[in-house]
């Protein structure tokens, strides 16, 4: 609807915010002068302190801890009945430490913009690549992660007795939940499965850049295929994940190996097949420890020196002609890994991998192809890591399924895009704030909000009967696309008015027409 001229002499004079609705602002009982509510002022304004008092009701940890609940409440699954009661008031106060624990974070809105806007792509990528959502629970059977193997992650386990005598722990990954889940359903699923989860994991480590006690994960998991066309798609989707974020393969790579290297390996040297795993969980450590100290490990779980010697010259391998030379072309491990490489090529990502014999990963399910992504400076740990592993479903008594996935952390990468130049400015935005101009109106300012909200809308709602200049100022906080005004005059003729604030027109509109 077009704005109806009004006489300058009524105008406002404000940059932004400069409404000329007569009905409205011949009510308003104080003037705005043009400084008090010009823009950079309004958006840069200093914001008012909260005042603290020293007489505020204190609760007491012990009074948490046993909160009282009323008969009625007990077994009546709702109601209060966890409500905390407060504490006797004390002349001490204790102050809390406001940090989070060692090791986790806050997400305050800046912070979760951000991990929304990675989320979401992690399951766009995801939706793209046919994947279906699920999650586990983040407290699972302590028995789910530990194995035998020696691996750190038993070690870093967050994990107790509850109150049933049960030995539970916060899960330190996804996939032996995912393996849990995959033996549950049984029957009433149809391989092969292509799932994918973002959920949060626990490990009591040492921090380092990117490195966090609880971060988030993105996995992808395909069950039941057993060729190794399943790993290529999966790389092929975190190539797509980094190429939707904006990194090239001049910024990261991917490190890819096989299992099968080290098995051929020990075979000529007759070494037991139950070592296996304990042997990739030392070999993961390579780049973490001195070479000495590896050979020290593998001569401890029982390697002969003429074997680890062998192993370490593998293992500084990194094309793939020659360790087709040193192995042969029949075995397994070349075999797939030629299919792989060649794959690439075809999937359009060949320039992203490249071949490194020591890559085994850290994890002792790990059967075939494993790989890691790394960013290419140098500066951080591993980004995302993977591969196959088909035979840890019989290590939970089931039968064995092929499966291959991937864990992509979401600390690092935030890291990486930092280092990049590439995190996006995510502000908070808002389409609508609406605003009474008399405290009589605020029902009618209340009904208009709700007429925008079920036309899928975003309004902000001022709460408050709030002078003007305060409004303008949280229009300009939260990035408000329009301001809708709701005064007598208009309201008695069933109308509103309307700014749009990154153009300034301005009109009147019909409360049934307003879009």
């Amino acid at each position: 609807m077009p704005a109806t001229p009004i006489p300058s002499s009524i105008l406002i004079r404000q940059p932004r915010f400069n409404f000329n609705f007569k009905p409205i602002f011949q009510s308003l009982s104080y003037q705005i002068s043009s400084s008090s509510v010009a823009f950079n002022r309004a958006r840069y304004g200093s914001i008012p302190t909260i005042p603290f008092t020293t007489n505020a009701r204190v609760y007491s940890a012990s009074s948490q801890a046993t909160a009282t609940e009323s008969p009625s409440d007990k077994g009546s699954g709702g109601g209060r009945s966890g409500a905390l009661t407060p504490g006797p008031v004390t002349g001490d106060v204790q102050k809390i430490d406001v940090n989070p624990p060692k090791g986790t974070r806050d997400f305050p809105p800046e912070d979760m913009r951000v991990r929304n806007w990675l989320f979401n792509n992690f399951r766009e990528v995801s939706r793209l690549y046919g994947f279906e959502e699920v999650d586990f629970p983040v407290l699972e059977s302590e028995a789910l992660f530990v194995r035998k193997a020696g691996e750190e992650i038993k070690d870093q386990l967050y994990c107790f007795e509850d109150r049933g005598n049960r030995r539970v722990a916060l899960r330190p990954e996804l996939t032996p939940s995912l393996a849990r889940l995959v033996i549950q359903k049984g029957k009433s699923v149809s391989l092969p499965l292509k799932w994918f989860t973002v959920g949060q994991c626990w490990r009591y480590e040492r921090m380092t850049r990117g490195r966090r006690r609880e971060h988030y994960q993105w996995n992808m998991d395909i069950i039941g295929v057993p060729g190794v066309m399943a790993e290529a798609e999966l790389i092929s989707s975190i190539v797509t994940l980094f190429k939707r974020v904006g990194i090239s393969e001049s910024d990261v790579g991917f490190k890819v190996s096989s299992r099968k290297v080290l098995q051929e390996v020990l075979k000529c040297y007759s070494i037991p097949e139950n070592l296996f795993g304990k042997v990739c969980v030392i070999i993961d450590k390579i780049e973490k420890i001195p070479v000495d100290e590896i050979k020290k490990e593998l001569k401890a779980v029982g390697i002969s020196q003429e074997a680890i010697q062998e192993l370490l010259q593998v293992l500084s391998i990194r094309s793939l002609p020659e360790l087709e030379e040193r192995l042969g072309s029949s075995g397994e491990a070349v075999a797939d890994l030629k299919e792989l490489f060649s794959l690439a090529a075809k999937f359009g990502y060949a320039e992203w991998l490249q071949f490194d014999a020591s890559v085994v990963r850290g994890l002792a399910y790990y059967t075939g192809i494993v790989f890691e992504g790394f960013d290419r400076e140098g500066k951080l740990r591993a980004i995302c890591g993977g591969g196959r592993y088909d035979h840890l479903f019989s290590t939970f008594g089931a039968d064995d399924i092929p499966a291959c996935g991937f864990g992509f952390g979401d600390a690092v990468i935030v890291e990486l895009l930092k280092e990049k130049g590439l995190l996006p400015e995510l502000s908070f935005q808002i389409e609508n704030i609406v605003c009474a101009l008399d405290l009589d109106l605020q029902g009618a300012a209340s009904m208009v909000a709700t007429i925008l909200r079920e036309k899928g809308q975003t309004v902000d709602l001022v709460l408050e009967n709030k002078p003007l200049k305060w409004v303008f100022k949280r229009a300009a906080r939260i990035n408000a696309q329009r301001l809708v005004l709701v005064g007598n005059s208009e309201w008695q003729r069933g109308m509103v008015g309307v700014k749009i604030l990154s153009t300034g027109e301005q009109y009147e509109v019909k409360l049934d027409d307003l879009k």
